[in-house]
């Protein structure tokens, strides 16, 4: 049986997972700093509200009028979508604290209670009828606790493919680093999209590869990609070769390419959705 998928509509992701997420999934999105992991997800987000699904973005490192301002950065207005009753801030950053914060339909008062965040982005997502999620960054809730990793990312979890939705987790690791966010992470989640910005002889390289996706295949391959004005841009059909001083980007066989086109077209077509009653 074919599995529902939730395009993401990013150039060159949904050809790289085959045709896009799986639906329900909750998808790491791990990188350094200035990978363009918080751009992938208003991306991700902004797209579907273009195509009428409703989505909830999770502030918990900014400000949400700093939320809604860097949507405008690359066009992408929700105002609209918010009066709509079709976006929503979850504030978990401020603590309602501030004239601003005060203004706020869905405010986390105790900012690092997971049991309160997770009622507050139940009735976000029931409000809207939302299928998309966006948590930015998750790596704040157990940051300074990572025994308690796992237990909050299921917590979550539960709440949004609990409601039906589909959401990306966007996981800040160290330069350098190899990881993803944890061990109790990377098995909590169904999905691992890492971003890198590497440097070689004095340039900057971005990359992008999909780690591991539950229920699809996926390119088992690193790819170049781009923040340009629009957001981000994945060279689907090419891969990236980074060894010592040495890059080298190359295009993929023909038959890898055709049989990505092939998936994304496939995904296209009406797809049913699979309704879930929230588990108590």
């Amino acid at each position: 049986m074919a599995v529902p998928r939730v395009r993401t509509y990013v150039p060159g992701l949904d050809e790289i997972l085959y045709g896009g997420v799986p639906e329900r999934s909750i998808v790491l999105l791990s990188g350094g700093p200035g990978t363009g992991k918080s751009i992938l997800g208003k991306q991700f987000l902004f797209n579907g509200l273009k195509r009428g699904e409703p989505g909830v973005f999770v502030a918990l490192e900014e400000h949400p009028v700093a939320v809604r301002r860097s949507f405008k950065h690359f066009g992408w207005d929700v105002s609209q979508y918010e009066r709509e009753g079709k976006f929503a801030v979850v504030d978990a950053f401020t603590g309602g604290v501030g004239a601003a914060a005060q203004r706020e339909r869905y405010v986390v008062k105790q900012v690092d209670d997971v049991h309160e965040l997770g009622d507050v982005l139940r009735q976000a997502i029931k409000d809207l009828g939302a299928r998309r999620v966006v948590v930015d960054s998750v790596s704040t809730l157990y940051l300074t606790k990572p025994a308690t990793a796992r237990g909050t990312i299921m917590a979550l979890k539960r709440v949004i493919a609990g409601l039906g939705s589909t959401a990306f987790f966007v996981s800040q690791v160290s330069v350098g680093e190899r990881g993803f966010g944890g061990p109790g992470v990377e098995h909590a989640v169904d999905g691992i999209i890492r971003l890198d910005l590497d440097e070689v002889d004095g340039k900057l390289y971005r990359s992008v590869i999909v780690w591991k996706m539950r229920d699809t295949k996926h390119s088992m391959v690193r790819h170049p990609m781009d923040i340009k004005d629009s957001g981000i841009e994945i060279y689907w059909d090419k891969y990236i070769r980074l060894a010592g001083a040495a890059v080298k980007i190359e295009s993929l066989p023909k038959e890898e390419v055709d049989a990505m086109r092939k998936a994304v077209e496939e995904a296209e077509g009406p797809a049913k959705r699979i309704e879930v009653e929230e588990e108590e």
